[in-house]
């Protein structure tokens, strides 16, 4: 059966931990990511596509920050414009290459993408969004002492050496506010690129014109603020890992697999899922399913197919209805 799906593309989708971020090497992985959405089409569902964009976002940051003096650095918001619109097309170019080859003439547009939230969100007062590259203790103390006005936080758990990154501002997404022209197009058949990096974070003025905010939206959270609009029968979380996984770092470690909604939320109360790495991925599903979704399903790139037919992933379904 034909369904609309969300397709949230992690960080090593586009590039890889142990990479500089190098124009070749970010192809390189969006080749590869291409093929497993390519396969999707195929069987003929409709994708609308969304991705991270931390390491980049924090690598231009760092750019802008070191540049010289006279050319000035620019905010957050146009920074995340600036890298949703670098990743945009590269996954663009690169399924537009892939489809003509494969005999399946799709239209594929990447959308600029503004994101609705609020000014007084608390995530201004204690940042929790990583970005950037990872540091390791020593480094993240060094860095705290050098860029006083950097947060640095742990975002992996204890015994992950490389555990530390810098966190912004990351207020909860409420609304996107391109979405009536991005349902028109996936109702016409075209495979859309959009909310990227969380889509480009706006709030309203005084006067109720939008503004740009100095802040980076949580993909998933955003994805699937996009997934409601445009209808999405599945929302398919991709990242470095097969499956969500309770008592991590542990011997009681296991991994998630087919769960209710209640399940997944008595495992997020009971404190499973870190704030800085699987905790957005496992709300953003949650959100999805109470919404009214089919399926919400949190996967590694390579699984993605097989997770989709149900092989794989974590799966997160609605309560029986008694």
């Amino acid at each position: 059966m034909r369904k609309i799906i969300v397709v949230a593309l992690g960080g090593n989708a586009i590039k890889q931990a142990d990479e500089k971020g190098t124009a070749a090497e970010q192809f390189r992985n969006v080749e590869t990511t291409c093929a497993q959405l390519v396969s999707m089409l195929k069987f003929g569902h409709r994708l609308v596509i969304t991705h991270g964009n931390g390491p980049q976002a924090g690598n231009l940051l760092l750019q802008q920050e070191g540049a010289l003096a006279e050319v000035p650095a620019q905010p957050l918001d146009i920074v995340g414009a600036m890298t949703q619109g670098q990743i945009g097309y590269m996954l663009q170019q690169t399924m537009q290459n892939m489809l003509w080859k494969e005999k399946l003439p799709l239209p594929v547009v990447s959308v600029v993408n503004q994101v609705l939230v609020s000014g007084d969100d608390p995530d201004y007062r204690d940042p929790s969004k990583p970005v950037g590259p990872f540091y390791t203790e020593e480094e993240a103390a060094r860095l705290r002492a050098e860029r006083p006005d950097y947060t640095i936080k742990e975002v992996k758990p204890k015994g992950v050496a490389r555990r530390f990154r810098r966190v912004v501002a990351s207020p909860d997404p409420i609304r996107n506010i391109e979405y009536v022209a991005i349902r028109r197009m996936v109702d016409a058949g075209i495979v859309v690129i959009a909310s990227g990096g969380g889509g480009v974070p706006v709030v309203y003025d005084e006067e109720d014109n939008l503004r740009g905010t100095a802040a980076v939206i949580d993909k998933d959270k955003a994805g699937e603020r996009l997934a409601e609009v445009v209808g999405a029968d599945t929302f398919l979380i991709l990242t470095d890992v097969d499956a969500a996984r309770v008592d991590f770092g542990t011997p009681q470690e296991r991994p998630v697999r087919t769960v209710t909604l209640s399940e997944m939320k008595a495992l997020q109360s009971e404190g499973h899922f870190k704030a800085g790495s699987m905790g957005p991925k496992v709300l953003a599903a949650i959100r999805f399913v109470e919404w009214g979704g089919d399926c919400a399903i949190i996967t590694s790139l390579d699984k993605a197919v097989e997770a989709l037919m149900g092989k794989a992933g974590t799966r997160v379904v609605p309560d029986p209805v008694n």
